[in-house]
């Protein structure tokens, strides 16, 4: 971080306010959190039967004109309870810039300006960041790993059983929203690389030096979190080793203007 001016020094000064007043400050906002995600939760709990249909659209383009083309549930309340998961799952996506919002607005008033500046690109690009992945998870993944699970069926003779998927809504459901989340959290890696590169805890010089290392764990990463067949692990792991890239690319802008500002202190004294 660069040097603070004593004006900013002077209004983090006139900003301070005891402890209480900070307590008072974060319900506020946890309120607001929480009344924004209810909201949205009630708004997707009612479109909960669309939404659903879009998470289960690759499903559905493999199952089209097969006698198993639907979805079951064994247990009686199931249905319900994974319309509540879609909701909350949507109303999560649909509040998260809101609850964002107040984080920052919590958050802003004890950073300096150039603090904010500074760390107010990475708020913006972290749910971008997640809508990328996973919309890679949704539009690329899951119509290569549909087929693959559902090719194992197979058809009984004389003397064998065969062998029919029956699909569960929340197991479909659960599938679906861990890819999603694993995608999403992954797809943050330029935030937090580029983060710790501007607290100066990395570097980009590092970052390239254990490139060789990186690109193995996230092989190993794509392996766990993708089905397990020899093409979707590739299909995930090629997008992350490209932000890792990026990253490294991220850092070296952040030590290249810190260097600027450092040369630009020098000059003024």
């Amino acid at each position: 971080m660069s040097a603070r001016a004593p004006d900013e020094e002077a209004a983090m000064d006139a900003t301070k306010a005891p402890l209480l007043d900070h307590l008072i400050e974060l319900r506020r906002r946890l309120i607001w959190s929480l009344v924004a995600f209810f909201v949205c939760f009630c708004i997707c709990f009612y479109f909960a039967k669309p939404i659903y249909a879009f998470l289960t659209e690759p499903l559905a383009r493999v199952l089209a004109g097969r006698p198993n083309d639907h979805l079951i549930y064994t247990a009686i309340y199931e249905a319900f309870f994974t319309y509540v998961k879609v909701g909350m799952f949507g109303g999560i996506c649909l509040a998260f810039p809101i609850i964002a919002g107040q984080i920052w607005m919590f958050v802003a008033p004890g950073l300096y300006k150039n603090e904010r500046k500074a760390f107010l690109p990475f708020l913006i690009a972290t749910p971008v960041l997640f809508v990328a992945g996973a919309a890679f998870i949704f539009f690329v993944i899951l119509p290569v790993a549909a087929p693959f699970f559902l090719g194992y069926q197979t058809s009984g003779t004389v003397g064998t059983l065969g062998i029919e998927a029956l699909l569960k809504v929340s197991d479909w459901l659960d599938f679906v929203m861990t890819l999603i989340f694993a995608a999403g959290l992954t797809f943050q890696m330029p935030v937090l690389l580029a983060l710790l590169g501007r607290v100066g805890l990395v570097t980009s010089a590092q970052l390239r030096s254990v490139r060789r290392y990186a690109i193995v764990g996230i092989f190993t990463v794509a392996a766990v979190f993708t089905p397990p067949d020899w093409l979707s692990p590739f299909l995930l792991a090629f997008p992350l080793i490209a932000l890792y890239e990026i990253s490294i690319l991220c850092v070296w802008l952040i030590e290249r203007q810190r260097a600027r500002q450092a040369q630009a202190a020098n000059a003024g004294t």
